[in-house]
């Protein structure tokens, strides 16, 4: 490279090349990036659709194989296991390595555990596997399986990532492992989320496949219904939603944990979860529930204990036991991870190589591909061992009619294996040759051969005396180098005449193997033929039938669970609403007297006080122009002095409360701000269904809201704090969710002091200042229209500037 300093050693110089652009940095960062998200996408996240193994889960179990971990023997460390796996095939931490290896072995998270695992490794509830120093792990019988082959050439084999070693790109899979068990991985810029599906229902689809390849994926949902989780549940998707998601590959499965009613007698009654959805931790579920019972977001229940030993039992108490259990589950499934939404994205690398999203019968037919490979690669590679042998027997067989001859050779000949190669051992050259009785008697067939060559080469073709050539391969009447090996190699108790006999019959038996397997390579239709055979002794082995092979999650059908109205989940009981000048509010039992002297804290007094019952809701509304909502039910008892209400909603402690009322269905409010401005909001658009509540009124600074109420007839009566009055029509107000409305009255200085409405036919009503209820019934004179500045108040209208 040259230099780019000039003659004075400074840069810049005449000479010097043009200073570096961006642009070769961003084509570099945007090839490592692209390396990097190869490399995570094909060595580390997604997993293979053939075997539905990631490369670390295939690393551990071939590392496990080379250890001979099989299920039938002894365990070994799993440190040991991560280890060997780290130094021998995965570059990585051993953390990882083991962590996969953990899951591979839990039962509740594997539908069909890969691993078999003595020790612990995790549980339910969510915690983490001991260390790898203590747990000790072995191979089952389904991984097994999985590997089935592997030492017949069935797979492709590459170099470690450091060349020492060699290791499958893929394994055998004598099953749908991608489906059975399921996966899930975040690769760069895509994902895979696959659920876990029953064995016995993928092999009946696999084999109804290959009856007849043109399926389509709904003949397929006749044999695999949806997923099949190791923790049960019940599925409640509809068909049409879990057919469409197995068509396109995308989609989600809503997931129910299993419960059932358990009476106890005497009318008392307790719901059982015996099952919950799949992945979800017991121990955050039931702090979850307990949570919903201290923020009484579930009023009709009452307690949550876990008594769960081997298998799940959490048990749900209800408060009353007039409470239907079907709406009290109907509102935990709502609140709750007792109802879950398990996500399919089937997004695998087809052939190892290309990721793609796939439907269910892509998958399975990527699966049905794999398994043809592997039969026809097996199916050679015992047509080579096939060879092989019958070259061994042919070459035993013709030692055997030349008994005395082969001795000959080896017992007197410097080089006995060339000389058995050359050695022609048709019938009439051996009985023309005598039987040797010493070393002088023996006339070697390589008499005046270089025997050092031969020996040197002994495949090399050696010029014999006569002209002729020893044999590079095996020819009628001449023996290979295999075969010559072999007769080298053979023991003396083989020279029994009993021996000779199996020879012939094995090599029999392996011609008629040789034949049927050139018969299956040949024909397409022996083949999956063959292939459903395996998948049915798999099935056989492994489906319903075989222990924990049944489906565990049931399928039922359900409807989106709607919010359960408040009424029907707890018992009515009338109750008096208490809320204090400082916000301090509580329910007293029963309807006592309005006028009855209460106990408030010093300095604090009355403020609201009504009757209502525990299946109400109230609406309270902040000076901040948000409204809160309110369940009678979770309000605390009357004992003592209540609590802040600041601590059931988010009212900032800067806003004051306006008003405190009881929700009625269908009613409407008059909403005011102190500006003047306002409109009639309906009460089902104020409910707020969290803490923080909802913005009805928009405010500007320093407005507030001045006036919440409800709408009681057709007029609008409005005065402000120069004691102007004015009354027009309530139609004259638009009705809306939200917003900041438009002006009642005008004013000239001050703003709105209080507005209400009223029956025209009925009059306007307030107290006098000597507390007497007086009615005006021709309003004539203060009636206007709506954004004027009205006439001052009647005589005998309160100072304070309010209706009531």
């Amino acid at each position: 490279m040259d230099d780019p300093t000039d003659e004075t050693g400074e840069t810049g110089g005449a000479g010097a090349p043009p200073p570096p652009s961006a642009e070769p940095l961003r084509r570099a960062l945007g090839e490592r990036y692209l390396t990097y998200a190869l490399s995570t996408i094909m060595h580390r996240a997604l997993p293979d659709a053939r075997d539905g193994l990631k490369p670390v889960q295939r690393r551990i179990l071939y590392a496990m194989r080379e250890l001979r971990l099989g299920s039938g023997g002894a365990f070994r460390k799993s440190a040991k296991i991560a280890g060997d796996v780290m130094g021998n095939y995965h570059p990585h931490g051993d953390a990882a390595i083991y962590d996969a290896m953990a899951r591979l072995a839990q039962d509740f998270v594997m539908r069909y555990p890969l691993v078999d695992g003595q020790g612990n490794f995790g549980n339910i509830d969510g915690d983490s596997p001991a260390a790898a120093r203590y747990t000790e792990a072995r191979m089952t019988v389904l991984a097994e399986a999985l590997m089935e082959g592997l030492a017949e050439d069935a797979v492709d084999f590459r170099d470690t990532y450091d060349g020492s070693l060699r290791e499958p790109a893929v394994l055998p899979a004598a099953f749908p492992n991608l489906l059975a068990n399921g996966a899930s991985g975040i690769a760069v810029g895509m994902a895979t989320n696959i659920p876990p599906h029953n064995l016995g229902e993928l092999l009946a689809a696999a084999l109804h496949l290959i009856e007849d390849p043109e399926a389509g994926d709904d003949s397929l949902l006749e044999h695999i219904p949806g997923p099949d989780f190791p923790t049960g549940g019940v599925l409640v998707e509809p068909r049409e939603s879990v057919a469409e998601a197995y068509r396109t590959g995308r989609g989600a499965f809503r997931l129910r944990a299993r419960w059932e009613r358990e009476d106890l007698g005497r009318g008392q009654w307790q719901v059982v979860v015996t099952e919950i959805p799949y992945q979800v931790q017991k121990s955050r579920l039931i702090e979850k529930i307990a949570e919903l019972i201290q923020t009484r977001k579930v009023p009709p229940l009452a307690d949550v204990r876990d008594e769960s030993a081997g298998d799940v039992r959490i048990v749900l108490e209800p408060r009353s036991r007039n409470v239907d259990p079907e709406v009290l589950m109907a509102a935990l499934f709502r609140n709750s991870d007792l109802e879950v939404r398990v996500p399919l994205n089937m997004n695998v690398l087809i052939d190892g190589v290309t990721p793609g999203v796939c439907s269910l019968r892509e998958l399975l037919r990527a699966f049905l591909d794999h398994r043809r490979d592997v039969l026809q690669r097996r199916a050679r590679h015992r047509l080579g061992r096939i060879a092989h042998r019958l070259e061994v027997l042919e070459g035993f067989l013709l030692a055997f009619l030349n008994l005395d001859r082969v001795i000959d050779i080896i017992r007197y000949d410097d080089a006995p294996k060339a000389a058995l190669m050359y050695e022609d051992w048709s019938p009439a050259r051996q009985e023309a040759i005598p039987r040797a009785t010493s070393e002088d008697d023996y006339a070697s067939p390589l008499a005046g051969v270089d025997r050092g060559a031969l020996e040197a080469l002994p495949d090399a073709e050696a010029a014999a005396p006569d002209g002729e050539e020893v044999p590079k391969r095996y020819a009628p009447g001449r023996l290979s180098d295999v075969q010559a090996e072999a007769i080298l190699n053979m023991r003396l108790r083989s020279l029994r005449r009993l021996e000779e006999i199996e020879l012939k019959a094995e090599r029999d038996r392996l011609r008629e193997e040789r034949a049927g397997l050139e018969a299956l390579l040949g024909d397409d239709a022996r083949q999956w033929t063959r292939i459903a055979e395996e998948l049915r002794e798999v099935q056989a082995n492994f489906g319903a039938g075989a222990p924990g092979g049944a489906r565990r999650t049931s399928l039922a059908e359900a409807g989106h669970v709607e919010e359960v109205p408040i009424e029907a989940m707890i018992e009515r009981e009338p109750v008096t609403v208490v809320c204090s000048q400082m916000g301090w509010i509580r329910a007293l039992s029963g309807h006592v007297a309005l006028d009855k002297e209460l106990k408030y804290k010093d300095g604090d007094g009355p403020r609201f006080l009504f009757h209502a019952e525990t299946t109400d809701r109230l609406i309270l509304f902040g000076s901040n122009g948000r409204a809160y909502t309110l369940s009678v039910s979770s309000l605390p008892g009357g004992r003592g002095m209540g609590e802040p209400v600041r601590l059931s909603v988010d009212l900032p402690n800067e806003a004051e409360i306006v008003t405190l009322l009881i929700h009625r269905p269908g009613a409407k409010l008059l909403v005011a701000s102190s500006k003047g401005d306002g409109f009639v909001a309906p009460e089902s658009e104020v409910v707020a269904q969290t803490r923080a509540g909802k913005q009805v009124l928009n405010l500007r600074a320093p407005a507030v809201a001045r006036v919440v109420k409800r709408v009681t007839g057709d007029m609008v009566a409005v005065v402000g704090e120069n004691r102007k009055m004015l009354v027009f029509p309530v139609a004259d107000l638009p009705e809306m969710a939200r917003g900041k409305g438009v002006r009642l009255q005008k004013y000239k200085d001050g703003g709105l002091a209080d507005a209400t409405t009223f029956e025209s036919t009925e009059g306007l009503a307030w107290k006098d200042p000597a507390g007497r209820t007086r009615t005006e019934t021709d309003l004539t004179e203060w009636r206007a229209a709506r954004a004027t500045a009205g006439r001052m108040a009647p005589r005998g209208f309160p100072r304070d500037n309010r209706f009531t």
